[in-house]
């Protein structure tokens, strides 16, 4: 037996199967929302879709994938993990195959606000579980496994799943293949998740005295969670701008075919994958800002890279690979370790949410608005201005960050 990060016990077969359950949901979270984005070409023509339409689709879930979290991770804090996991699971699961019934442009962004409310719900609770199954020593590196099929399955195998089975059925079919998957999941997590972990529980003592504004204020007091926010606000800039626009930036621009677009987005997936396991696991040895910083610095010298290739599928690989790969560990350690242990023992999950929140409600919901406007002014040739702007702001705002492992830094004991 031994020991979680918060004092809970589990041994080793039940820390492996729930982290391993957990990364299967989040990658069926990861297809919920970035399959779309190599459909969006496909879709466009379908429903006479422009660049700012596609921003205001994916701004759409983001917002509400934004406001679930915040509100979500605090529930997740005080009635457990199991409850709000199972649910999102069963919710996200009917709602991808709903996304193959839209019928416009208004359908669509309905499906996807609804579909973000479920997704947003999974992610801090999500988090939350895991670092409470996982040993110390083994955060960092538990966390990246369990974030890291997100973009792994949504922009690394769904890419080259969807570019081979347009050839043999209609797009609207592609999105019910993964209804089945997700019920198993929730049954799984049902069985795997306590009803009520040991986090709710540590501050049951002084339960009648919390509330929503009460466990909101004490997260924020802290310096820590509100660089964290201006932090991950760079990244939902990155992430979700990149994913929604790059396969209009390669078809359009670069005048790519459509299948090496696919083989190019595919980076995004694996890269992401490679760089949320080394990256974080990394931090478990040298600290966690010294590898935030390099996640920033990586990102922007990637990007700008990328925008200087030209029409050859390698370098494009290259370059979108490291960039996506940065980005996803930045955005692992900036809603896991260093947020979680930025706070008291039970605020782990609401925290995360408020985190989570800024990023996706600005980052997540406006940048890419704002991308669609600018590609539809100036050219798509444009579309990465915004990430590269962010990240020169990031490499401050992660400079700034306090370091949160090792006895340098001393986490506040209990929520009062």
């Amino acid at each position: 037996m031994q020991r979680g990060s918060d004092g809970a016990t589990a041994t080793p077969r039940r820390e492996f199967a729930t982290v391993l359950v957990l990364a299967l949901g989040f990658g069926l979270v990861g297809i919920d929302r970035f399959l779309i984005t190599t459909l969006f070409p496909v879709i466009s023509k379908e429903f006479s879709l422009n660049y700012s339409d596609i921003g205001v689709i994916s701004g759409a879930l983001s917002i509400a994938w934004g406001l679930a979290a915040l509100f979500a991770g605090n529930i997740s804090d005080r009635i457990g993990r199991r409850p709000v996991l199972v649910a999102a699971m069963l919710l996200f699961s009917m709602l991808i195959g709903a996304s193959g019934l839209a019928t416009g442009l208004m359908t669509l962004v309905a499906v996807r606000i609804v579909m973000g409310v479920a997704d947003g719900s999974y992610t801090p609770a999500s988090i939350a579980a895991t670092l409470h199954v996982s040993p110390y020593r083994r955060r960092g590196r538990n966390l990246g496994l369990q974030q890291m099929t997100s973009t792994l399955f949504g922009l690394g195998f769904a890419p080259l799943l969807v570019t081979a089975l347009l050839h043999v059925i209609s797009w609207r079919w592609i999105f019910t293949l993964f209804v089945v998957p997700g019920f198993v999941l929730a049954y799984l997590a049902w069985v795997l998740i306590p009803p009520r972990d040991s986090a709710p529980r540590a501050t049951d003592a002084a339960a009648g005295r919390r509330t929503l504004k009460g466990d909101f204020y004490a997260a924020i007091g802290n310096r820590n969670i509100r660089l964290l926010m201006g932090l991950m606000l760079v990244w939902l800039t990155c992430l979700v701008s990149i994913s929604a626009f790059l396969p209009n930036y390669l078809l359009d621009y670069l005048h790519i075919g459509f299948d090496q677009m696919g083989a190019v987005m595919s980076a995004i997936g694996f890269g992401s994958a490679a760089g949320t396991i080394l990256l974080p696991w990394l931090s478990d040895r040298i600290g966690r800002r010294p590898v935030a910083m390099i996640a920033v610095a990586g990102a922007l010298a990637a990007i700008f890279l990328l925008s200087r290739c030209g029409p050859q599928v390698a370098p494009l690989f290259a370059c979108t690979f490291v960039a996506m790969g940065c980005v996803m560990a930045g955005i692992t350690l900036t809603v896991g370790p260093i947020c979680e242990e930025s706070v008291p023992l039970g605020l782990g999950a609401t925290a995360s949410g408020m985190v989570i929140a800024v990023g996706e409600l600005f980052g997540g919901g406006i940048a890419p608005i704002l991308v669609g406007r600018i590609a539809q002014r100036f050219g798509i040739e444009h579309m990465l201005w915004l990430p590269m702007a962010a990240l020169v702001v990031g490499l401050l705002v992660a400079f700034a960050v306090q370091e949160t492992r090792g006895p340098n830094y001393a986490k506040p004991k209990s929520v009062c």
